[in-house]
Parts: C-alpha cells; structure tokens; sequence
C-alpha cells in the first residue's frame, strides 16, 4: 500500500494555478508520491499532468465536481486519462435534510447511469461517505445500502476513518466489509470532542486500521485533514507523514 496526500486539505493554497502548482511542490518535498486532486482551481488536463511529473507525483484520485459529472462524464474520463488517473471521485451528496427513501432514489436515479458511464470509459467511480451515510435507512445504513444496491463493477467506496468513527462505527471493521471495492481510502484522526487530527494524534486503532487495509485490497490510504485546527497544513501533512512513514509505509 502506498500513502499520500489528499489535496482538499490545501485547499485554500489551491485557488490559482500558480498555488495549485506551489502546493504540489510542497507535498512533493515533504515525501509523498501520490495525491488526490480535490477542492482545487479549474485546471487543464495537460497542465496538471506536467505538473505532477515535474514534481514526481502521481493522482490516483480526483473529487470532482458533480456539475462536471452530469454534464459530460465522458469527458472527465477523457481527462483523467490525460493525467492518467484511474479513479474518479465523488466527494459528497447531501443525505440529509428531508426524506432520506426520496434522497437516496435520487442519488441512484443520478450516479447510476454516471457510473455505468465512467466504467464504460475505462475509469471507475468512487463515492466518498461522511458520518450522514451512517443514518439508518430500511434497517441498515445508508452506506451499507449503496454497498448493496451498486454493482461493485460500477461503484467503489473511498472509505474515510474519521467519519466511519464519527458514524458510530468502527472504521477497521468497515474496511474489511468493503474488501475489493476500497481501492483507496482516506486517513484522518480523530482526537477528544471529535476533532479532526492527524494521523497518530488522535484514538483511532490505526494498527487494526493497517491490518484491516492490507488484508482488503487497499492500494493507496490518503491523508486528508479537513480542519487542522489553527495549525499550518502542510505541517499537519508532515506529521501524518512521518507517522505512516515511520509505520513502514511510503
């Protein structure tokens, strides 16, 4: 398994292409190798493929907007091949605020021709839960309901341990429920009063974490931290890195 750096924790270093392009760079001198494009400025496809091999860095991963996905995922498709990326990402849906039978219609009545789509394009569609996906809907959650309802040939799951947490559940066991269809997951802590931290300062079990990632087909486990509460991300980057590197992974 490979570590790296989800980019939506930069996010507000990633408003131009000149701090997009600066952040890579930073992200690279820290020591990771891989990243996933999310929360950023509108980019070129060419453009950030020059960029992430001037910097040594692969995506393996985008959150990208849904705008962009119900109106030409084709061409989203076609882009991630550019800057050869597998694994096209959707960040979040709003299972919240009204009926949530009705809501979860929509989202399969909206992603499962996207999906099928990015498949039929030679990528493969990722959607990234929060804790509203541990609500419970027709006696399960609504994130084991998507695990059920989606063919694991259309959709896989960018599972995140904070949130799982956060959920109510417990984020090893979840990884190994999702065994084949987690080929990327999201590292965050979780620290006292729910605060999102980086990786080893928080309470998470993060050795069942890595034991649980390695037997279930996991290839990439990306560091994201929302809320770095007042503390410079790139440091808070580092200290995951340091962490995960001095746990044996690169």
């Amino acid at each position: 398994m490979k570590i790296g750096a989800q980019l939506y924790t930069l996010r507000e270093f990633c408003k131009t292409p000149e701090g997009l392009s600066e952040s890579l760079k930073k992200v690279a001198d820290i020591g990771y190798t891989t990243v996933q494009i999310s929360g950023t400025c509108p980019f070129e496809a060419q453009w950030l493929k020059n960029e992430l091999d001037k910097n040594g860095l692969s995506c393996v991963i985008t959150h990208t907007p849904a705008t962009q996905l119900k109106e030409d995922p084709a061409k989203v498709c076609a882009d991630h091949k550019v800057f050869d990326c597998q694994y096209v990402g959707l960040g979040w849906y709003k299972f919240k605020d009204g009926d949530l039978s009705q809501i979860y219609q929509e989202f399969s009545a909206t992603y499962g021709p996207i999906a099928k789509t990015i498949r039929e394009n030679g990528r493969y569609f990722m959607y990234h839960h929060h804790d509203m996906e541990f609500q419970k809907l027709e006696g399960q959650t609504i994130l084991r309901k998507l695990y059920q309802d989606f063919s694991p040939e259309d959709m896989g799951f960018t599972l995140d341990t904070y949130w799982i947490q956060k959920g109510g559940a417990d984020p090893a066991q979840y990884i190994r429920e999702f065994a084949g269809r987690i080929p990327c997951i999201h590292l965050k802590d979780y620290g006292y009063t729910a605060t999102m931290e980086a990786v080893g300062q928080g309470n998470i079990n993060w050795n069942a974490v890595f034991s649980a990632a390695a037997d279930s087909q996991v290839d990439y486990m990306l560091v994201e931290q929302d809320n770095c509460n007042g503390l410079d991300p790139f440091d808070c980057l580092k200290t995951s890195y340091d962490f995960l590197k001095a746990n044996g992974f690169e």
